[in-house]
């Protein structure tokens, strides 16, 4: 309380920075991350952006294996290659922005639905197992 019994108010920016800095930093992020994308190809030689650890330790396909290739190839408008780099990942873009709003509608039910690790897990899981299968139609889930 200010002297004058009026409550103190904050700037208007630290409001907004407060109540919206999280979502703002991964917005900013994800703009970053995009621009990065943009401009620098991934399956150039000697590419600025790294490879997969896991595969380079193991010589086996994680669930992540191909995203930043299919990212690339999304932002610069090739779907089918996209999906030839990571499938999974492509199918999940359209899913992040309707689980980052999740906190913001905590009564919506199919966002909380959505938001289950419970129906993720599988999926993933057995992603990452049939992409490193040898043969049709499941070497296809393999990047590239």
């Amino acid at each position: 309380m200010l002297r004058n019994g009026h409550a103190r108010r904050e700037a208007p920016v630290a409001d907004l920075l407060r109540r919206q800095g999280p979502a703002l930093a991964l917005l900013a992020g994800a703009v970053a991350v995009c621009a990065i994308l943009l401009f620098a190809d991934p399956n150039a030689a000697g590419s600025v952006l790294p490879a997969c650890p896991f595969h380079a330790l193991t010589h086996l396909y994680c669930p992540g294996c191909g995203t930043t290739r299919a990212l690339h190839a999304l932002l610069h408008g090739r779907l089918g290659l996209a999906l030839s780099m990571n499938p999974l990942a492509v199918l999940a873009v359209p899913l992040v922005p309707a689980l980052l709003l999740r906190p913001r509608f905590p009564d919506q039910a199919w966002l909380a639905k959505l938001a289950d690790a419970r129906l993720w897990m599988p999926v993933v899981l057995a992603f990452s197992v049939l992409r490193n299968l040898p043969w049709a139609p499941f070497a296809w889930l393999a990047p590239g």
